[in-house]
């Protein structure tokens, strides 16, 4: 979606995890790595869920990894992903922010989960309804990530009483059965932040791909 001598934005697809581990052999950075070897340096800036799909960016530059993730840190990053959720949603026109502690752990099987918990880390996900779907049965919504702790959005929502489509971890099996999502319907669809180098003001628009399904008419008035 974008490159420059400093750094590379990618489309990553659903399904695709962002590096090996956990049985994974190959994620996206070692199959960049090796399809790329004239890059001495590339590294993952931020994560993607291995469901998620959207907006991922990569540093060619040390210099470039630092500052962003300094701007991570510091706020200065907007982040924003389009989701389908179960439910009617009840925050009116207007944004509700979940501000919800998050706790990461293992099951026994060393697969890595999270839940709320009150000794959690602080988490915010802001989040406004753009209009509901599939007969009123869900809802399309956007959500603005404030900090970046794992799976924020998806237990956020879930907690919330929002579980969104096609979530394997934190959805409702049940609900989804009745509509058949084709996937997990979370999609990192807009990025702004200041490039490292120019300090210019960079926005990136990723279009929802093949596969994320809601009514037609929403998201020909949305998209």
């Amino acid at each position: 979606m974008h490159e420059d001598d400093h750094l590379l934005i990618v489309d990553k697809p659903s399904g695709l995890a962002v590096h090996g581990g956990s049985g994974i052999s190959l994620g996206l950075i070692e199959a960049l790595r090796e399809s790329r070897p004239e890059l001495k340096f590339l590294e993952l800036v931020h994560r993607l869920d291995r469901d998620t799909s959207g907006i991922l960016m990569l540093a060619k530059k040390r210099l470039c990894l630092t500052t962003l993730h300094e701007d991570i840190r510091e706020g200065r990053m907007d982040k924003r992903y389009l989701f389908v959720a179960h439910g009617d949603f009840d925050g009116g026109l207007g944004h509700v922010s979940l501000k919800y502690p998050l706790y990461k752990y293992l099951l026994p099987n060393g697969e890595r989960r999270v839940k709320v918990e009150d000794f959690g880390q602080a988490s915010l996900t802001t989040i406004k309804w753009l209009g509901s779907s599939y007969q009123g049965r869900c809802f399309v919504g956007e959500a603005q990530l404030k900090t970046g702790r794992t799976h924020q959005i998806r237990v956020h929502l879930q907690h919330h009483g929002y579980p969104i489509l096609g979530d394997d971890k934190y959805g409702d099996r049940l609900m989804d059965k009745a509509i058949g999502p084709k996937r997990l319907m979370l999609h990192a669809h807009r990025l702004v932040i200041t490039h490292p180098q120019t300090k210019e003001r960079l926005t990136i628009v990723c279009p929802t791909p093949v596969g994320f399904d809601f009514d037609r008419t929403l998201k020909q008035e949305l998209l």
